[in-house]
C-alpha cells in the first residue's frame, strides 16, 4: 500500500497493528448413533490467515457445512476472554440434521496485520 495512503490512515508513529489467529478446520469424527451423509470424510480440512481461505491441493469442502462455519470464523480468529465460550469450544456440528459431522475450529498460529493493509478507513476517535 501507498504511504500516502499509510499517512492518511494512521497518525504519525501510531502503531496500527493487530493480531489475528491463524485457524484449522478440520472434520474430526461424527456423532455417535449418526452416519455422515455429507461430502466432508473424517480428515478433510481447511486453513483461515487473514481473510484468506486455503485447501489442500486437490480437497474439497462442500459449500453447506461451509456457510454455517463462516459466521464463527472472524470470532475464532480473535483474542477472547478465558471464560468465554468463544475460547474453550472448538466442536461444531455439521448443520444437515440427518449426518453426524463433526468439525474442528482449531487456532494453529497468529499473524500481526496492519490496519492501513487491510481497509481504506482511516483511525479516528472510534467509539469504546
Amino acid at each position: 500500500m501507498s504511504t500516502k495512503v499509510q499517512t492518511e490512515n494512521t497518525a504519525a508513529g501510531e502503531d496500527d497493528t493487530f493480531v489475528l489467529y491463524d485457524l484449522r478446520v478440520e472434520v474430526v469424527g461424527c456423532q455417535p448413533g449418526k452416519k455422515m451423509v455429507c461430502n466432508h470424510p473424517v480428515g478433510a480440512y481447511f486453513e483461515v490467515s487473514g481473510e484468506n481461505l486455503s485447501l489442500p491441493p486437490g480437497q474439497t469442502f462442500p459449500i453447506y457445512p461451509l456457510a454455517a462455519l463462516l459466521p464463527l470464523i472472524p470470532a475464532k480468529q480473535r483474542s477472547t476472554h478465558k471464560n468465554d465460550w468463544m475460547s474453550t469450544d472448538m466442536d461444531v456440528a455439521c448443520p444437515d440434521p440427518h449426518c453426524g459431522g463433526i468439525f474442528r475450529i482449531k487456532r494453529i498460529g497468529k499473524r500481526v496485520f496492519r490496519h492501513c493493509d487491510v481497509t481504506a478507513v482511516p483511525i479516528d476517535k472510534q467509539e469504546d
